[in-house]
């Protein structure tokens, strides 16, 4: 068993992102599977990476062939000192690093061993005959099979599961819950206030807490017919009773069984899955393609078609032909024709090996992999075919022949195969921007090293990342290896793949500046005006809008991308053709309304929420807010000057200094009142306020709906849950003060000791107690107390400052990866009892730190399937193509599996007095810095507008209005001296452009939408 898990519990450090993406049932069952990849080309070695690095129990790979140059095109593993080796004795000790979990061997012969393997993963190094032979091994004996192969700017998978493969979630997304408003009698499930259920036909769903149809809280299982997103449908329920209010429904994850075809059965009548339904029709076609060119490898003694020679591309044609004449079913219809030219184009590329497309199927069948070990996601049912034809640069531009296609001698052979020889001397001359080396900066530097991209004399890569390397880095960022944790991202990513491609040497400049405006005289005009392209590895919106909008500026190209979890996106920015990628944006995160939070909470992420809310308040705010005090006279004066539960502030200040703990004792003692206030107090004097029976001014039930009625809790300190609140909140109040905490795992009879001493006050409800019931009401308790004079009172009682000179309390600043520092454990313990005041159903440490972290889901599988996609699209920018239907923006989920295309939005477009611009990319460029008066005639005379107004930032610096004195002062002024008349300060001198906003009129008189003005210096 791999030591990734450790008394059943699996190394968060390192596995945390994984985890939220797979779950630890999946995981745990993924790490008792052992692999077996047989071939290590590029394919194979990309597959065997991801395996690695999710972290199966073992791998063992088997390729004996000997090394040659071609390999290094998309093998990343190998080197030119290899060649010549066995090319899996070379990779072995390379993947090994990757993940010091899984441990990698290499198989002597594949006959004896084939069965002590869960999954086989066979790539394009293994023909057809010798698969198919393997596979009627492994089908036969229940282990699970998959084939891949690319060749060029083509690809395919297969799928073998068995015949009997359980799926035990199918889409890996969290079960949606939801609050019930009615149930008919015949069993229509309506949802409250016009909340979407989300559910689909087919799905299962439990209820609890129903009134008047108790049966429905049983447990019992129901299957959804869905009639519209606030309603769906379970069968009659005449015969429970009548229903009369309340209930949640549930969705739960119900177990689906698939049967796998053998690769024999299945090559006459292929179940296919569509990569891109613009495509349809390749898919069969390519079925017979692939089959034939392995015939047509058999008949040269394992060669496959010369590049661009057109008889060995007429041989596959007629093979193929002869192909489908055998399995005519393929094709769908019996007079359906080959398609000779995307036979041909397969041909052609038959020797080519491509980085991307490695990437591409890298990525799927690793997934396809995880699923096999797993059970967890849909697997590929059961063939996939895939091509980037639209990636082939111009004909006109770069033609290709068989002699601008013939090798060379190079590492890049394989991919001049494809492209051509001019072409790939493009691709080396191109200066290119990465902005971020985290997951996909890496795969992106990984598949430009393979490429040669910027390798030329006059190419080059900048990649700048302000990050450093963290443990949890390791199992997705794979450039990265533990000696390298703590050093710069960017650096060691320069490093890894200058050694992957020594043609990169000197030619990669690693920066560790952020991106944005504060390094605008780092990343100036020359900088950007120098680039060909752009391209985003970023983890943040604001980071890419940043970057989008200097592209924008600068007219660049931009490729971007971003995963979460099992899901990925790519989308292409062309100058002065399509949209940018800050013309569409997602809408905000639905945030918790605040009376939700405080007092009717009615699902896990509401308690999860309130407790980290908590955690800020205790160990962080309060901290801030008595050194603050202690350090600045006028705290006190600004703090009630300021919106907000002021007197909340000023109570917490006087009782951190007047209540200061002196030993651990009194932090576990001051924890256990704390627990008693909010579990307890709080909750008798909510219920105070609304009773059980309490009604509304509509004579409704006051306690229904999302209004979940709580009960106090009495402390147990066999409950898990109350003992790690104490403990957490002991240890974090230790810290702010400190003083050493419990130093490690909590003596919990030492702990009961103090807390057999601790003396609880009898609760006393008070009838000056507000709480906002609904999220429309303004907050009663906004203003603090009944008014500024008992503030004041309140402020009079604080401690004099100087009687603590010196004195200091250190806040807690969070950090949700140390498991030692008690922060996720106090989050977890706290949302859990605040959940079981409301019977909701708590979550465990995992999930807590899932959601208060806001830890983005992330697998290296995905990862390399988005990159591949990325650098397809790469071809077309290198290109220079100017038709939009060439590019294409991605999305894909690998737990469906699915894949959807579309071209990119056209950029929009706008005009005035007849002529037409671009809204997004056309501006009005001035190459010299004009006094304002020439500018006024400039647009005057020759675009026929009357400016109105010009601003500059927030500066107004002329409107036709302005009285005719203050005209005078500014028109004959250069736009740079008027900048400095209005702000008073001097334009910076790392600014060689100048952006104005204007307003203007078109010879009508109307106000117009037009570009803004660039001034040139």
């Amino acid at each position: 068993m791999s030591n990734t898990v450790k008394n059943g519990e699996i190394d968060e450090s390192l596995y945390s992102r994984q985890l939220y993406v797979l779950g630890k049932e999946a995981m745990l069952k993924m790490q008792h599977a052992n692999v077996l990849i047989v071939g290590l080309g590029g394919l194979g070695v990309e597959i065997a990476k991801n395996v690695v690095l999710a972290g199966v129990k073992s791998l063992a790979v088997y390729d004996p062939a000997p090394a040659n140059l071609q390999d290094l095109s998309t093998q990343f593993f190998l080197t030119e000192k290899d060649l010549g080796k066995p090319r899996d004795v070379v990779s072995r000790d390379r993947l090994a690093e990757l993940n010091s979990y899984v441990p990698v061997k290499v198989l002597e012969s594949l006959e004896d061993h084939v069965l002590e393997y869960q999954v086989v993963v066979a790539t394009e190094t293994v023909s057809l005959e010798q698969k198919i032979q393997l596979n009627n091994v492994c089908h036969a004996a229940g282990v699970k099979f998959i084939s891949a192969e690319t060749r060029g700017l083509f690809g395919n998978v297969f799928v073998d599961l068995g015949e009997d493969f359980t799926v035990i979630d199918s889409t890996g997304e969290e079960p949606r819950s939801g609050i019930v408003s009615d149930i008919e009698a015949d069993g229509t499930v309506t949802m409250l206030d016009e909340n979407r259920h989300g559910l689909e036909d087919g799905n299962y769903v439990r209820f609890s807490e129903v009134e008047g149809l108790e049966k429905l809280n049983d447990g019992t299982l129901f299957k959804v017919e869905v009639l519209g997103p606030f309603a769906f449908k379970i069968g009659s329920v005449e015969q429970y009773g009548k229903y009369k209010k309340g209930g949640l429904f549930t969705e739960v994850k119900v177990p689906k069984k698939l049967s796998f075809k053998s690769l024999q059965q299945s090559l006459h009548e292929p179940e296919l899955l569509f990569s891109d339904f613009a495509k349809m029709e390749r898919a069969g076609q390519l079925h017979l393609g692939f089959q034939a060119l392995q015939q047509f490898s058999a008949r040269h003694g394992g060669n496959l078609p010369r590049p661009m020679n057109e008889e060995d591309a007429n041989e596959l044609v007629a093979l193929t032909a002869e192909v489908a004449a055998r399995e005519p079913a393929v094709l769908g219809a019996p007079d359906a024709e080959i398609d000779k030219d995307l036979i041909k184009e397969l041909a052609y590329q038959a020797r080519g090996d491509i980085p991307g497309i490695i990437a591409f199927f890298g990525g799927l069948v690793a997934q396809e992999v995880l699923k096999a070990c797993s059970g967890k996601f849909t697997p590929l049912k059961q063939y996939m075919y895939f091509d980037s034809l639209e990636s082939l640069p111009s004909k006109e531009k770069y033609p290709r022949t068989e002699e601008t296609t013939s090798p060379i001698n190079t590492r890049y052979d394989n991919q001049i195969a494809v492209f051509g020889l001019e072409f790939q001397r493009k691709i080396a001359n191109l200066k290119i921007f990465l902005v971020g080396s985290g997951a996909i900066g890496c795969e992106m530097l990984k598949n430009w090293a393979l490429m040669g991209l910027g390798s030329g004399s006059e190419g080059g890569i900048i990649v700048t990342d302000n990050d450093s390397i963290e443990k949890s880095n390791l199992n997705r960022q794979f450039l990265f290896r533990p000696k390298d944790v703590g050093r710069n991202k960017s650096e060691v990513a320069a490093e890894a793949v200058c050694y992957m491609n020594p043609d990169l040497t000197g030619k990669i400049d690693a920066r560790i500046d952020k991106v944005g405006p504060d390094t605008e005289n780092i990343y100036d005009d020359t900088f950007w005006q120098s680039l060909d392209f752009v391209t985003n590895a970023l983890d943040n919106v604001d980071a890419r809008t940043y970057v989008d909008r200097r592209c924008v500026f600068y007219r660049k190209a931009l490729l971007e991308s971003g995963t979460l979890g099992t899901k990925g996106n790519t989308q292409v920015v062309i100058p002065r053709l399509t949209e940018s990628y800050s013309s569409s944006r997602d809408p905000p995160e639905k945030s918790i309304p605040l009376c939700t939070l405080r007092s009717f909470p009615n699902k896990i992420d509401h308690t999860i929420a309130w407790a980290k809310s908590l955690f800020q308040g205790y160990f962080t705010d309060a901290a801030e807010n008595v050194n603050l005090y202690l350090t600045n006279p006028n705290f006190v004066e600004q703090t009630l000057k300021q919106s907000g539960d002021v007197k909340s502030i000023l109570e917490t200040v006087e009782e951190s200094l007047t209540e200061k703990p002196q030993t651990f004792d009194d932090c576990i003692k001051w924890a256990r009142l704390e627990f008693e206030k909010k579990f307890n107090h709080d909750i008798k004097q909510l219920l105070y306020n609304f009773p059980k029976d309490a009604k509304t001014s509509s004579g409704e039930p006051f306690w229904s709906g999302p209004k979940r009625a709580p009960t106090p809790l009495d402390f147990d300190l066999s409950n898990p849950d109350h003992f790690d609140f104490v403990v957490g909140a002991a240890n974090l109040r230790a810290f702010n003060y400190g003083i050493e905490g419990d130093g490690g795992a909590p003596n919990k009879a030492a702990y009961a000791a103090v807390l057999s001493k601790v003396k609880i006050a009898q609760f006393t409800p008070s009838s000056n107690v507000k709480i906002q019931v609904n999220d429309d009401d303004p907050d009663p308790n906004a203003d603090g107390l009944d008014g500024t004079d008992s503030l004041k009172a309140l402020a009079s009682k604080l401690p004099d400052p100087a009687t603590l000179a010196g004195f200091k309390l250190v806040p807690v600043e969070f950090e949700k990866d140390d498991d030692t520092n008690h922060h996720i454990e106090f989050i977890t313990a706290c949302s859990n009892c605040r959940a079981q005041n409301y019977f909701i159903e708590p979550v465990d440490r995992q999930r807590t730190k899932f959601i208060a972290g806001r830890i983005i889901p992330a697998i290296a599988t995905t990862t390399s399937l988005v990159t591949g996609l990325v650098n397809l699209e790469l071809y077309k920018v290198a290109d220079g193509k100017t038709d939009i239907e060439q590019y294409k923006n991605g999305f894909v989920n690998l737990a469906l599996p699915f894949f959807g295309f579309s071209e990119p939005i056209a950029s929009p477009k706008g005009s005035y007095n007849g002529k037409t611009y671009d809204k997004i990319w056309d501006r009005f460029d001035v190459h010299a810095n004009v006094t304002l008066s020439d500018l006024i005639k400039h647009f005057e005379e020759k675009e026929g507008l009357e400016i109105t107004m010009l601003s500059y930032g927030v500066s107004l610096l002329y409107a036709s209005f302005f009285p005719p004195k203050k005209l005078k002062e500014r028109l004959n002024l250069s736009i740079t001296d008027l900048v400095k008349f209005i702000t008073k300060a001097d334009v910076p001198p790392h600014v060689r452009t100048m952006i104005l906003e204007i307003c203007a009129d078109d010879k009508e008189g109307e106000d117009v939408e037009v570009p803004f003005i660039t001034i040139h210096l």
